[in-house]
Formats: C-alpha cells, sequence, structure tokens
C-alpha cells in the first residue's frame, strides 16, 4: 500500500503521523511511504531520518494526498485539505466529527473512508488509540492550570501544592478516566487538594485505593458540582463518551460560583466541551476569560510537547496502521472489530450512530461496507 503522511497545518501542531522508526516498520513489509518535506521537524525527526528509514519526501501536501491509497495524521483535515482528499482515500486520524458539523459534511462530500483514531474501541471499551494522547492531555491539564492559576497568567496567584502554612489549591476534576487518573496523579503529586468526580462506583472505588490521600472522590452530579464550585481554584474537564459530543456539566448560569482568577481546563474540548462557556482555542491564544474565571481550552494541547506526543501515539497506533496496510481498511475491519468501530464516515456514508446523531444526519449500518 502507498502511504501518505502530510505535514499538519492546524495552529501550532507539530506532531506528526508517523515517526521515522514507524516508517521503517512499513518500509519492510513492503509497502511505500511518502512524507511530505518538514513533516516531522516540529517533533524533531528530520527528512534524513525519514530517508534512512526508507521513506520518500515529496515537496508539497497536494503531492502527498495526491499518490496515498492511506494518509496517516494526527488532527481532522483542515478546511484547506478539504480538496485535497480523494474518494475512497483512507484517512487514519484523530476526527472527534460530533464536535465538527463542516469536518463531517465535507469527508462526506470527499467519498473518502474516515477511520477515526479515538473510537477504535476494545471489548473492554478501552478506547487503545485515544488513551496515550489523554494520558499526555491530562498531565498537561494540572500543569497548565497551575501555570495560570499565577498571577501574571490572570489567576489568583496560588500556587498549587501550597506551603507550610498555607492551604494549597483545591482542584476539582469532572471524569475519572484516563485523563482525570492522570490529571490527578499530577495534581496530587504537586500537593493540592483534589476532588474526582465520576458517574461510576466502580470507577470510583478503584481510583479510592490507587491515588494518594490528598485525592477524594465524589459521585458527579448538579448539586454536588453547583456545592463545590465557589471554594474550587482549579477545574479539570475530563469527560468523554466515546465518539459523542460531550454533556455541558458546568453551565453558564453555573460560571458566576466561581472566584474570579480561578481557572477551567477543559480538556473535552475536542468533543465540544464538558463546560457551556468552553470555545476551541490554540497554543497561540491559549485562554479567555469569561465572569473573571480564566479558560484554557486548547484542543490540541499534545501538540506543545510534539515529541514526547508523537512516539507515544506510534506505539498505539502503529500495529492497527500495519494491519490496515496489510489487508485494505475492508478486510482489516471485518478481522478486527476494534478496527471496525473506528470507521466513522465510508464514501459519504457516516457510520458512527453517535455522528449521526450529533447532526440529525441518516445513520447507515457499517455492514454495509463490510459484507
Amino acid at each position: 500500500m502507498i502511504i501518505g503522511v502530510p505535514k499538519e497545518i492546524k495552529n501550532n501542531e507539530n506532531r506528526v503521523g508517523l515517526t521515522p522508526a514507524s516508517a521503517q516498520e512499513y518500509v519492510k513489509r513492503g509497502h511505500s511511504v511518502y512524507v511530505q518535506s518538514g513533516a516531522g521537524e516540529g517533533s524533531g525527526f528530520s527528512n534524513e531520518l525519514y530517508e534512512n528509514a526508507g521513506a520518500q519526501i515529496l515537496p508539497s501536501i497536494e503531492d502527498v494526498y495526491g499518490i496515498a491509497e492511506m494518509i496517516v495524521k494526527v488532527k481532522e483535515p483542515i478546511a484547506p485539505e478539504y480538496g485535497l482528499i480523494k474518494k475512497d482515500q483512507l484517512l487514519f486520524t484523530y476526527f472527534h466529527f460530533a464536535a465538527d458539523e463542516t469536518l463531517t459534511n465535507a469527508m462526506i462530500k470527499s467519498g473518502a473512508v474516515c477511520l477515526a483514531y479515538e473510537t477504535v474501541e476494545k471489548a473492554d471499551r478501552s478506547l487503545p488509540l485515544l488513551v496515550p494522547m489523554s494520558e499526555v492531555a491530562g498531565r498537561m491539564a494540572t500543569q497548565q492550570g497551575a501555570k495560570y492559576l499565577e498571577k501574571p497568567s490572570g489567576g489568583r496567584g496560588i500556587l498549587l501544592g501550597g506551603v507550610p502554612g498555607v492551604m494549597p489549591a483545591k482542584v476539582l476534576i469532572l471524569g475519572g478516566g484516563v485523563v482525570g487518573t492522570q490529571a490527578a496523579h499530577m495534581a496530587a503529586g504537586m500537593g493540592a487538594d483534589v476532588i474526582i468526580m465520576d458517574i461510576s462506583l466502580e470507577r470510583m472505588r478503584y481510583l479510592d485505593d490507587v491515588m494518594p490521600k490528598n485525592v477524594h472522590t465524589m459521585m458527579s452530579n448538579e448539586y454536588n458540582i453547583r456545592n463545590l464550585l465557589p471554594s474550587i481554584d482549579l477545574l479539570i474537564g475530563g469527560v468523554l463518551i466515546p465518539g459523542a459530543k460531550a454533556p455541558h456539566l458546568v453551565t453558564r448560569n453555573m460560571l458566576p460560583a466561581m472566584r474570579p482568577g480561578s481557572v477551567i481546563v477543559d480538556v473535552a474540548v475536542d468533543q465540544g466541551g464538558c463546560v457551556e462557556t468552553c470555545k476551541p482555542t490554540t497554543h497561540a491564544n491559549p485562554t479567555f476569560v469569561v465572569d473573571g474565571v480564566v479558560h484554557y481550552c486548547v484542543a490540541n494541547m499534545p501538540g506543545a510537547v510534539p515529541y514526547t506526543s508523537t512516539i507515544a501515539l506510534n506505539n498505539a497506533t502503529l500495529p492497527y496502521g500495519l494491519q490496515l496496510a496489510a489487508k485494505g481498511w475492508k478486510q482489516a475491519c471485518q478481522d478486527n472489530k476494534d478496527l471496525a468501530l473506528g470507521l466513522n464516515v465510508v464514501k459519504g456514508d457516516v457510520v458512527y450512530r453517535a455522528v449521526s446523531d450529533a447532526f440529525a444526519l441518516p445513520y447507515v449500518e457499517v455492514s454495509k461496507h463490510l459484507d
């Protein structure tokens, strides 16, 4: 198969779809890998490293899309790329369709096969291609929250862990999944007073067992959230419903309860955000203020640490990518049900229920394209 790796063009997105090590694995198996010149530089991978791995360098993004049967990316295509995508071309990347109607309609129109990292799902309901970036984003959420609590960054001027004689910051984390767990570990390690909310008693029992003593669990509901908000210094949103729009757990009318200079980091922004006042921001302009509360809602947080993120992502995606390249997307998805759940839009049809529900689009059973 012919694999194409374009340079990411989303604002401050420095990750790349394949590392040189991954490119070499495709080449070893007889596939051709074409990498856009400079695609890996943001992650610390030069053209020479890709060439040494057996990949070929192409000068432009148009060249890469033009030759590839499978495009391996990190982030969803944006408007300048829509016209480059070919009918029947396989795109293997993050999409987060339910949060972006324009993207969804563009991919339907393209006739491409869109296999989304974030909805590849194992039998135990885990999301193997979302986990590594959730781990990065969860840890970053605490780091960024601590930074924006500082006065020069617009915050209240609070040190997350406090000092002897001064109370630490109080951190509320919505969601006890991968993001929430990683954020809590970081916040606890920095000495904060941490509360994780979730709706699963089983998950909270697990977290209560594994977390240090400065992390507490609490049932997630509107009453509890409202009661806590006046005392919270940093709120981290880590709620995920696979493939679907995130629910608004903190609504607009709840925001005034938070103190001026407190901070919200909404990691769920890729799926629409679990804080109603959230809107996507960029690394170039990461924050905005509503009712005195600093909002950090960068939609590609792991892009700020591209070396770590790219390697972590490739560790997870490579085995699946190799299956797609060896068998073609249809046979690979027939053989591997985890991969089949990654199919969101196939040749003009929406085949993932949460995406069709988000925009009232016709839903087509994926089996139509796999039989």
